[in-house]
């Protein structure tokens, strides 16, 4: 999936001359944690967000230096350490350092961007010009209605479940495909073998219930102990369990 797939296009924006005090009231009225700056030409100069709020000399917040690091830091990062704690327009304490993408970008690039800039909305542009905003909120979207489409699916049958299954134990590192086999009855996933971590459980019935057609997953796995050799019986096969399912 693209950027474009699951973007907010609707974009509510802030101007350079636009006040602290009213960028702050449009965010908290429209329930937005960020505001790309535009300026006359259309075109995306800042961005100003929670962050740029809280140190600030209205609630008494703006940053205190011990003495021995102000003369550290030197008076060109005090002085914009000032600007941004008593600025009365977003231009003065907006970032102009913009992380964006476009509506091509991959949703994984945009991921990866997110985190590395721990960022929770990126400008999506077309050009200089800010055609919509993705946020974690539509990524929580995206999941809501891709989960939905899944439910419609038409349920596999028990080898297609199965190869399925394999296939995804095949892709992911921590996959003991070797040592699990899997047999499926009516929909219904038995899991046998042996796993080297007790994570590994979770992690194979994970796999197994977001195939389409899966009713129910059965844990029958041991798990081996590396260090000792220990086999340790299943939470369904030990005594007086509980059925995971």
């Amino acid at each position: 999936m693209k950027v474009a797939d699951v973007m907010t296009r609707r974009v509510v924006f802030a101007k350079p001359e636009t006040t602290v005090i009213e960028a702050a009231r449009l965010m908290l009225q429209d329930g937005i944690s960020g505001l790309p700056v535009i300026d006359g030409k259309g075109e995306l100069v800042g961005i100003v967000t929670e962050g740029d709020f809280l140190r600030r000399s209205e609630t008494h917040t703006e940053r205190r230096r011990a003495r021995w690091l102000e003369l550290l830091l030197g008076p060109g990062r005090l002085a914009e350490d000032y600007v941004r704690s008593h600025g009365r327009k977003v231009e003065e304490i907006m970032t102009q350092d913009v992380a964006t993408v476009t509506g091509e970008t991959p949703l994984a690039e945009a991921v990866r961007l997110m985190e590395k800039r721990r960022v929770k909305r990126l400008p999506v542009l077309h050009g200089r010009k800010v055609v919509g905003i993705i946020s974690r909120a539509d990524f929580m979207q995206a999941l809501t209605v891709l989960s939905a489409d899944d439910n419609k699916s038409a349920a596999a049958s028990d080898d297609a479940i199965r190869a399925t299954l394999m296939a995804e134990l095949a892709k992911q590192p921590w996959g003991s495909r070797a040592t699990t086999n899997v047999v499926v009855r009516d929909g219904i996933v038995e899991l046998h073998g042996t796993i080297l971590d007790d994570r590994q459980r979770e992690a194979l019935r994970v796999a197994a219930e977001n195939i389409p057609g899966v009713t129910a997953v059965h844990d029958h796995l041991a798990w081996v102990e590396p260090t000792s050799g220990f086999v340790l019986a299943s939470p369904e096969d030990a005594p007086n369990s509980q059925q995971v399912s």
